[in-house]
């Protein structure tokens, strides 16, 4: 997969792309990636790439015309290109799955009080991280090319471990134990020592309906679910309504 970034620092991904998995991912021809310094296209001796806004307010405006042309020295290329941006649709699992099936994408931060509204006529897709505002957008492109890249077929170590993590099934993970099998007291449950696969599948199923459950319930709504799970999530309702009443009294 090919990643290009357009980006005014592109030294902020040295670090996280070429260590852990990303790196590995380079390594092992997974990922070509390549962060493009959007002051190379500037036309001024200053390197200019911002402006004020017109009809005044704070902030800098990033400017159409040099991003423009930052963008089209990558083109033409048959690739999705995404803005990260507070007002994009909100990232997820399923858009990450949706963007791996891509073998190219392009993403641009954004800076400053954003970018000028002209450039939106060339990007395909806006994404946010989360109802918050960074000073910018590479720590979110950051997040993007990790959820997007561990996707690819044969970068994770156990055969498919994407396939099992939080949100991939449309719950939470239930909990993990390694060794010391005893801490502190606390020991690890008997069930995941016995040996028997199919009971523990089921104890991870219920551990992960649990979790889900009692931390994100809206998630509920649009997992697939069985009736074996329907039944189960009727005893954690039952089980908390006991432990409220006992409370109450």
């Amino acid at each position: 997969m090919q990643i290009d970034v357009l980006t005014l620092f592109p030294a902020m991904f040295e670090g996280p792309l070429s260590d852990s998995m990303m790196g590995a991912a380079r390594l092992r021809g997974l990922l070509d990636f390549q962060a493009h310094d959007i002051r190379n296209a500037a036309e001024d001796a200053h390197r200019s790439v911002d402006d004020t806004p017109y009809g005044g307010g704070g902030g800098m405006i990033l400017r159409v015309d040099v991003l423009t042309r930052a963008l089209e020295t990558l083109q033409p290329a048959e690739a999705p290109v995404i803005l990260l941006t507070p007002q994009g649709r909100t990232f997820s699992h399923q858009i990450a799955s949706e963007l791996a099936t891509h073998d190219r994408l392009i993403l641009v931060c954004g800076h400053y009080e954003g970018v000028d509204e002209r450039f939106r006529h060339y990007v395909s897709d806006e994404i946010s991280i989360g109802d918050y505002v960074l000073t910018g957008g590479e720590l979110a492109a950051m997040v993007v090319i990790d959820a997007v890249v561990r996707l690819q077929p044969g970068l994770l170590g156990a055969e498919h471990a994407a396939t099992q993590d939080s949100f991939a099934t449309g719950l939470l993970e239930g909990p993990h134990y390694t060794r010391p099998r005893e801490f502190r007291g606390e020991s690890v449950p008997d069930v995941l020592l016995s040996g028997h696969h199919a009971e523990i599948e089921r104890w991870r199923r219920k551990q992960a309906l649990r979790r889900t459950w009692e931390r994100r319930p809206e998630l509920l709504k649009t997992a697939p679910l069985s009736e074996e799970d329907a039944r189960l999530l009727g005893e954690f309702a039952r089980e908390w309504s006991l432990l409220r009443l006992a409370g109450e009294r």
